[in-house]
């Protein structure tokens, strides 16, 4: 402990010489610690904007989510309606005789007796490729 104690005035000029040279550079923060403060604020707030726009979780990927949840939800809309026509056109079918005689008529080509079908020829090939020419 004495050894300490007598050391003591040097550790004193020590730190006073340490001060000393350091005293411009602390004079300098003391007076630039508004500048350097509103620096800090101006880079957080850039980093923070950039991260609150463009990160994981950002702006541009919450509207690439949004986009997708709408056209999943028109999807899910356009499904339903058409799983529900088809149940319309089972308990119909399963119900319903008229139902019953059309698809029959259209599906399996079936006549009542004394009635004549019509069927027009399917378009041929060259008259496609003249059509197609001709539209261009």
């Amino acid at each position: 402990m004495r050894a300490l104690v007598e050391r003591a005035p040097e550790a004193e000029a020590f730190t006073a010489r340490v001060f000393e040279k350091l005293r411009p550079y602390l004079t300098w923060l003391h007076s630039a610690r508004r500048r350097l403060a509103t620096a800090a604020v101006c880079i957080i707030t850039v980093w923070l904007f950039v991260h609150v726009t463009f990160g994981a979780n950002g702006m541009v990927v919450y509207r690439e989510k949004r986009a997708d949840y709408h056209r999943l939800q028109k999807e899910i809309d356009s499904l339903q309606n058409e799983n529900n026509r088809y149940t319309d056109q089972i308990k119909a079918l399963k119900t319903d005789p008229r139902a019953i005689e059309k698809e029959a008529r259209e599906q399996l080509h079936y006549t009542r007796p004394g009635e004549v079908i019509y069927v027009a020829p399917a378009p041929s090939q060259s008259q496609s490729s003249a059509t197609n020419a001709a539209r261009k």
